[in-house]
């Protein structure tokens, strides 16, 4: 791919590296969190992305001018009950859902809700991308983003994956470590193919995918090893131009030594920056585990799969996480324009 970058480039640089004319325009249904407004000025004063926030403008107003920001110069205030879409996105929603029982009054109730309405904006193409999670939770945001923006023709699911920085080491990609409980061979691999794309869009870097198991080139026997190897073959079928190799175990896909004594033949091993966990258990311990106690920092869960970009945030979340989920979503939407 021709990447060239730092060990270390953070989204927001990326991001701001981007200088995408029109400029990305993101929406954020908790406009009237003092984070959410936090993060979002900083998006916007940094030249990331033109921001859409969600809410009463007599909530929001206030909180813009603690910043120094009256709405209108890059930052908009959409209030649903009151909103000139929000009858065009009602009659969209009810097209797009008639078929599962969707009445239009139904819809007419549903996107004045703040996070479908936020999701209207990507599918209609008021917005770039979307980025909510603050209140909501994550089975409310993964459902709006499923319901309304849809998952990508490309994607078999949609599925999730970390940005991993540790400390004095290279980049990665972690997947599925937040939504995918136990994904079977063909689930895997698409998750896999994924997290290649999200490693392009995301870290910048060609991929190198290694597929996890507690066995490397067979040195263990067991149903969950050969899932994974089951899982490669079909990854190198799907998508034969991608770096892939398993089954690995951690050390062999990341530290080049170690690949040479167990996986001596394979040009993924030892250098890997995707990592593909064959279960939800395996991923989420190993990134907060990366995180918690190696120091890493982990930036996500980031959805993937999805037809145009929307993202969550833990309700956690501080001001500058915010800022940083965003950055992610302008670097998805920027990925997708250039397929």
């Amino acid at each position: 791919m021709g990447f060239e970058h730092s060990m270390h480039d953070m989204p927001i640089d990326l991001a701001k590296s981007l200088a995408l004319d029109p400029k990305p325009i993101i929406s954020l249904s908790e406009g009237t969190d003092p984070r959410i407004v936090a993060g979002a000025v900083a998006a916007q004063e940094q030249g990331i992305a033109d921001i859409i926030l969600i809410g009463a403008h007599d909530q929001i107003a206030p909180l813009l001018a603690t910043h120094g920001v009256v709405a209108g110069n890059g930052i908009e205030i959409h209030d649903p009950n009151t909103s000139s879409l929000t009858e065009t996105f009602a009659l969209a929603y009810f097209e797009a859902r008639k078929h599962k029982g969707m009445t239009f009054e139904r819809a007419s109730q549903d996107v004045q809700h703040p996070l479908n309405y936020a999701t209207m904006l990507v599918r209609q193409g008021h917005a770039t991308g979307t980025v909510n999670g603050a209140v909501e939770t994550t089975s409310d945001v993964v459902r709006s983003a499923l319901r309304i923006i849809g998952k990508s023709a490309e994607a078999a699911l949609v599925s999730s994956c970390f940005l991993i920085y540790p400390p004095n080491a290279r980049a990665m990609v972690y997947s599925d470590c937040g939504l995918v409980i136990d994904p079977n061979n063909e689930e895997l691999a698409d998750i896999a193919i994924m997290a290649a794309k999200s490693c392009r869009d995301l870290l910048r870097e060609t991929p190198r995918i290694a597929m996890l198991s507690f066995s490397t080139k067979g040195s263990a026997s067991h149903a969950n090893a050969t899932k994974v190897i089951e899982a490669t073959k079909r990854v190198r079928e799907i998508a034969p131009d991608l770096a892939v190799d398993g089954e690995l175990q951690f050390d062999a896909a990341f530290v080049p030594a170690i690949a040479e004594r167990k996986a001596p033949a394979s040009a993924v091993a030892g250098h890997a920056n995707v990592m593909v966990f064959p279960n939800l258990d395996a991923g989420n311990i190993a990134y907060k585990i990366s995180e918690r106690f190696g120091g890493a920092s982990a930036i996500g869960p980031i959805l993937q799969g999805l037809s145009k970009p929307a993202n969550d945030l833990s309700r956690g979340c501080s001001a500058s996480d915010v800022t940083e989920m965003i950055a992610v979503t302008v670097l998805q939407a920027a990925g997708a324009r250039h397929e």
